[in-house]
């Protein structure tokens, strides 16, 4: 039997749902949908396909431990009981971030240290060592302290999993990668779909709606932290890739057009929509919202400018009322519009038929669906 890992992703607020659909699809065991995140378990094939194929996942961890923490001693005590040496090399390079909420443990510079020093004092006794360099491959390990109990883990990604390695460069508060997947998911892309965008930006949205359409692994063409680690065998990162580009379809009938009002942007969108793999099914074009014109069958994903990518909310009513006037004259299959604007509905002109409370990083935002209600699809994630 091969060995099962307990794995969590973390995700942002309001997509949980979407992500526990990617990782039931993927063949995870016991999955387990929390406030953030998405706990499961899989064998060492998962931790590769997981890295290479959820859209939505910020990152996956390697879930090494979890234990009660209310002082230092139990903290380093609880650290040192895992098997450190069973994981990481003598020449592992380990950095220890951290966060601390509602415990008694409210340092996190503190957490870190004592967190370090655990580890070092099992690495020297479990390889029978003195001297740690830390000159060999990188574990970035992480703790979670929540209400005084310790979660400890692994990180196998590296790099956020948002950072597809197609985006180089991005316009004002763009919105992350893995946000526009699970709008994409909500907003039930298929491989024959037709997306607009009016507030293109860096073409974020409409680039993952033809990545979910096409079956374009996201990871495709990054690396990941944990092809490096001694206790996974390299052979799994290579069938996942194989199997990840064999699900390819490009032969999906999916279009993607997007448009924006400043020209620097358009050229960015239609360069991060050539490095993704996209860039066929993709056009953009210098247009202004209040000529823009939904195809009957086409589906609007849209982050309409706001906040820092604006900073006059006057001008952000006057631009939600203009592409409320021009829905209304030619309304497609569904408009989906993420925004941290709570007037939103009065300044666009209607009451949204759906509305899903979802975080932008940080920022509390609503995504307003406008849409025909019509039944799931056989196979949709509840919810979406």
């Amino acid at each position: 039997m091969p060995q099962l890992y307990d794995l969590t992703a973390p995700c942002f607020f309001g997509s949980e749902a979407t992500l526990a659909f990617e990782v039931r699809r993927l063949g995870a065991q016991n999955v387990e949908v929390r406030d953030g995140r998405v706990s499961f378990q899989g064998d060492a094939a998962l931790v590769a396909a997981a890295n290479l194929n959820l859209r939505t996942a910020e990152r996956v961890l390697l879930r090494l431990g979890c234990f009660p923490a209310a002082t230092f001693d139990a903290l380093f005590d609880g650290v040192y009981a895992i098997p450190w040496e069973e994981l990481l090399p003598a020449d592992a390079a380990f950095p220890v971030k951290g966060s601390s909420l509602s415990s008694k443990l409210s340092s996190v510079p503190a957490c870190q240290s004592i967190v370090k020093k655990a580890v070092v004092k099992r690495l020297q006794a479990g390889h029978k060592v003195t001297v740690l360099p830390e000159t060999g491959a990188v574990y970035k390990l992480r703790f979670a302290l929540r209400k005084d109990t310790v979660e400890m883990y692994l990180d196998t990604s590296g790099d956020g999993l948002h950072k597809r390695g197609y985006r180089k460069n991005a316009t004002l508060a763009p919105i992350k990668e893995t946000l526009a997947a699970a709008i994409a998911d909500i907003g039930r892309v298929r491989r024959d779909s037709l997306v607009q965008d009016p507030f293109c930006g860096s073409g974020t949205l409409v680039i993952e709606a033809a990545q979910k359409a096409l079956n374009i692994a996201p990871g495709l063409h990054r690396h990941f932290a944990a092809e490096q680690f001694g206790f996974l065998d390299k052979s799994v990162w290579a069938e996942a890739r194989r199997q990840a580009q064999a699900a390819v379809r490009m032969d999906a009938a999916f279009e993607g057009y997007g448009a924006d009002i400043d020209p620097a942007a358009v050229a960015l969108a239609a360069a991060n929509a050539k490095l993704a793999g996209v860039g066929e099914r993709c056009r953009f074009e210098v247009a202004d919202v209040r000529t823009f014109a939904p195809a009957r069958n086409a589906t609007v994903l849209t982050n309409p400018p706001y906040g820092e990518r604006l900073g006059d909310a006057e001008q952000a009513a006057v631009l939600a009322h203009a592409l409320g006037l021009r829905w209304r004259f030619a309304p497609g299959e569904g408009l989906y519009a993420i925004t941290a604007d709570a007037a939103f509905e009065e300044h666009f002109g209607a009451r949204a038929t759906k509305r899903r409370k979802i975080y932008n990083g940080m920022i509390p935002c609503q995504l307003y669906m406008y849409f025909t209600p019509r039944a799931p699809h056989k196979g949709a994630p509840q919810g979406a």
